[in-house]
C-alpha cells in the first residue's frame, strides 16, 4: 500500500510518526513536504536525509511527482492550506483520503474572516467532499466539535495528534527515584511567552504557595515578547528567589529537565492547537497538570488517574490541583508512572502508525472500527 502525507514541513514533531510509518511501509511510504521553512522548534536535527522525503517546494520535478502521488497512491494523508491543491486532485478522483488538522475556531466564528480558512471549507462543501471516501483525523480533542458546526465530516472523525519520541525503555522507577518530598516540589513550564501560554498563572500560582508555606521552586523555559513582564511580575509578587527564567535551551534538554521535575505545569487557553510537551512531560515521568481547553488535554488525560486537568485561565482552579499534588506526594507519582505507562502503551509513534493502517483497512473493507481507546478511535 502505497501512503503519502502531505504537510508544511518535516519537524521533530512529525518524524518520528514518519519515521515509523517508514519502518513498516518502506518505499512505500512518502512524506511530502510543502513549503521551505527555517523554524525548527528547538530541536538541532536534520531530516532533509530521510529516505521518504520529497520537498514540493524545492523543484518543479519534485511538484510533479507529489502531484502524480496524489493521484495514484491507495491512501492520502492531507494537513493545512498549502495541501490543497494536492488535495482537489485526489478528491476529484474520489480516492480514499483523510485531512489532519487542529481545531478551525480557536477563535471563535472570527477565525472564518481568514481567507485560508474559507477557502478549505469551500472546497469541502462546492467538492461535495461529504459524499466522497475522506476522513478527518483530530489533532484535537476540539476539532470534531469544530468541523460539525460547519457541516464537514459528521460521523467522519477520528482521534489523532501529534506523537513525538517515547523512549519504550524509560523505566519510571529507575528515573524517578523514591517518592517526590512534599518539602521541595519542582515545579517546571516551559512555551513561548505569549499572553494566550499564561505564563502570568505559574508565577502567580508561585506566590499563592509560597504565602502557604509550601516550599518549591519554578524553572520557566522559554523567550518572548511576555518575558520581561514575567520577570517584572515575578519580583512584584516578591517571588523572584522561587521562579528562575531559564531562556531557550535545545529540546534534548527540556526533556532531562522533565525527567528530573515533580510537576509540569501546562497553562495555555484554546488557541493551543495541541501542545506536544504534554506528550514530552508525560513520556518523561513529569505529572502534567493541564488547562482543560488544550486541545491535546482531553486526549492524553483521564483527571485523577495519569493527570490532572484544571480550568483555563482559573487561578484558583490551579492552584487547588498543585496543591492536591502536594498534599499527597504518594499520587503525585502515581499519576507520573501512569502517564509514562498510557504514553509508552497507547499514544505513541509506533502504536499511531499501527492504528491508521488498521484504520484504513476497516475503511477500505467496510468494517466496524476496533479502537475504544488513542489514535483512530472514534473522536
Amino acid at each position: 500500500m502505497k501512503l503519502v502525507f502531505y504537510s508544511i514541513i518535516l519537524n521533530h514533531h512529525q518524524a518520528c510518526l514518519a519515521d515509523a510509518f517508514y519502518e513498516i511501509l518502506g518505499d512505500d511510504y512518502a512524506f511530502v513536504e510543502l513549503k521551505e521553512s527555517f523554524q525548527n522548534k528547538g530541536s538541532l536535527e536534520d531530516f532533509s536525509k530521510r529516505p521518504y522525503l520529497i520537498r514540493a517546494w524545492l523543484s518543479a520535478d519534485n511538484y510533479d511527482k507529489s502531484i502524480e502521488l496524489a493521484k495514484v497512491s491507495e491512501v492520502c494523508v492531507f494537513s493545512g492550506y498549502e495541501s490543497l491543491p494536492f488535495q482537489k486532485v485526489r478528491m476529484d478522483l474520489g480516492l480514499l483520503s483523510f485531512d489532519m488538522s487542529e481545531r478551525w475556531l480557536k477563535k471563535g466564528w472570527v477565525n472564518l474572516l481568514s481567507p485560508r480558512l474559507i477557502k478549505l471549507f469551500w472546497a469541502y462543501h462546492r467538492g461535495r467532499w461529504g459524499r466522497k471516501p475522506i476522513y478527518k483525523l483530530c489533532c484535537s480533542a476540539f476539532t470534531k466539535r469544530d468541523m460539525n458546526l460547519l457541516g464537514m465530516y459528521k460521523q467522519k472523525c477520528y482521534k489523532w495528534g501529534y506523537f513525538t519520541n517515547v523512549d519504550m525503555g524509560f523505566d519510571f522507577s529507575l528515573n524517578k527515584r523514591g517518592i517526590p518530598s512534599s518539602k521541595n516540589i519542582s515545579l517546571m513550564w516551559c512555551a513561548r511567552f505569549l499572553d494566550w501560554k499564561h505564563p502570568e498563572l505559574p508565577i502567580h500560582l508561585a506566590a499563592k504557595l509560597m504565602s502557604k508555606g509550601y516550599r518549591f521552586t519554578l524553572d520557566m523555559y522559554g523567550e518572548g515578547e511576555e518575558l520581561e513582564k514575567m520577570k517584572k511580575l515575578a519580583k512584584d509578587l516578591s517571588v523572584e528567589h522561587l521562579v528562575f527564567f531559564k531562556g531557550n535551551v535545545p529540546n534534548d534538554q527540556i526533556l532531562e529537565a522533565m525527567c528530573s521535575h515533580d510537576i509540569f505545569l501546562f497553562t495555555s487557553d484554546k488557541k493551543e492547537g495541541w501542545g506536544a510537551v504534554a506528550n514530552e512531560a508525560m513520556s518523561n515521568g513529569c505529572c502534567l497538570v493541564g488547562s482543560n481547553e488544550i486541545g491535546s488535554v482531553p486526549f492524553l488525560l483521564t483527571n485523577r488517574e495519569n493527570g490532572l486537568i484544571f480550568q483555563s485561565c482559573d487561578i484558583e482552579s490551579l492552584t487547588d490541583n498543585v496543591m492536591y499534588l502536594m498534599d499527597h506526594p504518594e499520587e503525585l507519582r502515581q499519576l507520573a508512572k501512569a502517564g509514562v505507562e498510557m504514553m509508552q502503551n497507547i499514544w505513541n509513534p509506533e502504536y499511531a502508525a499501527k492504528s491508521l493502517l488498521e484504520l484504513i483497512d476497516c475503511l477500505q473493507k467496510g468494517q466496524k472500527i476496533a479502537f475504544k481507546q488513542g489514535p483512530c478511535s472514534i473522536a
